[in-house]
């Protein structure tokens, strides 16, 4: 019996069972059960910050786990306290942080917080953008505005108002008084990798200041050096009242972060909000060593090389490029993603399908000069296998 009937007998079929199951990493790469090897072009979805088997994340991890794996949320330690000042540092804002496991968890408490916000003075709804994703449990899930995975699954405690993404008028229109908050992935990332139009988020900062509802940026994917910023709402100059992170954060430790700026930071009163191995001193350990390893410099100049290389690409499947930093969509003029998916695991590249004309390319920011130009030779090749 195979790995793959193994995992197919064992677990629920939600998932499907995987095309590839792997075996290590190093670096920028990694190899399957059975030895072939693949240039890494997803990162874990984003996750893998600085690949795999880094030196600096195996040493902290390794030295953490050997000192106090757990203290559960009865007791503080330094590590947690370290990356929560060195995330307020790099964030130049006044803030508190709540520690999870994960970015649903952080969108959850983000959701949480606002509600808490919006009862003070009786506002009933909240605002989110269409094919927005911001997690699957059910608070998460109500904001999340893809059809398909939310339905089955309501009716949800609180309504939402769902607009096009990227339309400030339509968002102007459904923000009132009323409105608790707006959640916005300031890119989206499973709708397409798709960034929003110049002055959107401005706009969504002054609908909400007009207003007074608060602001929520699902930084999950975007954060972290990912779009060449430490996190994307900085290049736009605009300051949410709520942030979400997760993903890259860790660099493959599970680890998410809701901040609140000013006086959303103080909303929860002790009992409010809690969790058991959120901020754990080991994910905390590796976070510092993502945090204190990435060279921001690096990710610039290797994400102008990538669009640049696809960019200059003449193929009749490929309509365009799309994305911020090592963040990035092909995208296709006909609807075959799986099938370039499929293509380039053949090749030797792992990349995702995330829409079914549309490619995510989310290689681990220390990917090389070298590496960048091995998958850019290499992709016209792996669309005409397609």
């Amino acid at each position: 019996m195979t790995l793959f009937d193994r995992f197919e007998k064992a677990f629920m079929p939600n998932y499907g069972v995987p095309p590839v199951a792997l075996a290590r990493g190093e670096g920028t790469r990694v190899w399957d059960v059975d030895g072939k090897e693949y240039l890494d072009f997803i990162g874990g979805i984003a996750v893998s910050s600085l690949g795999h088997a880094h030196p600096a994340l195996v040493e902290a991890v390794s030295k953490q786990v050997a000192t106090l794996a757990h203290t559960s949320n009865l007791f503080l330690h330094e590590p947690e306290v370290l990356l929560a000042e060195k995330l307020l540092a790099l964030l130049n804002a006044p803030g508190r942080i709540f520690f999870a496991n994960s970015g649903t968890e952080a969108n959850e408490a983000a959701y949480k917080l606002a509600l808490k916000y919006g009862k003070q003075d009786g506002r009933s709804y909240f605002v989110a953008a269409e094919n927005g994703f911001h997690g699957r449990t059910i608070g998460a899930l109500s904001l999340t505005g893809k059809k398909a995975i939310r339905d089955q699954f309501g009716p949800f405690p609180v309504e939402v108002k769902f607009v096009p993404y990227g339309d400030a008028t339509a968002l102007k229109e459904a923000v009132t008084g009323d409105c608790i908050a707006v959640f916005l992935e300031p890119t989206q990332g499973e709708a397409g990798v798709v960034p929003p139009p110049d002055g959107y988020l401005e706009a969504a900062r002054e609908v909400c200041d007009s207003t007074g509802a608060l602001l929520v940026a699902d930084e999950i994917q975007s954060a972290i050096g990912r779009t060449g910023h430490w996190f994307a709402h900085q290049a736009d100059g605009v300051t949410p009242d709520i942030l979400t992170l997760a993903k890259g954060l860790g660099g493959g430790l599970p680890i998410g972060a809701c901040i609140g700026f000013g006086d959303a930071g103080k909303l929860f009163d002790k009992g409010d909000h809690g969790s058991t191995f959120g901020g754990n001193p080991v994910s905390c350990a590796a976070a510092l060593a993502v945090l204190d390893n990435l060279d921001l410099d690096h990710v610039k100049k290797v994400a102008v090389q990538l669009r640049t290389g696809l960019e200059a690409i003449d193929h009749p499947l490929l309509k365009g490029v799309r994305g911020r930093g090592l963040w990035l969509a092909t995208v296709l003029n006909e609807p075959v993603a799986p099938k370039v998916q499929q293509a380039a695991a053949e090749a030797g590249f792992l990349v995702n399908a995330l829409q079914p004309d549309a490619v995510r390319l989310a290689p681990p920011l220390v990917v090389t000069e070298d590496e960048i130009q091995q998958f850019v030779d290499a992709f016209p090749g792996v669309l005409s296998n397609a």
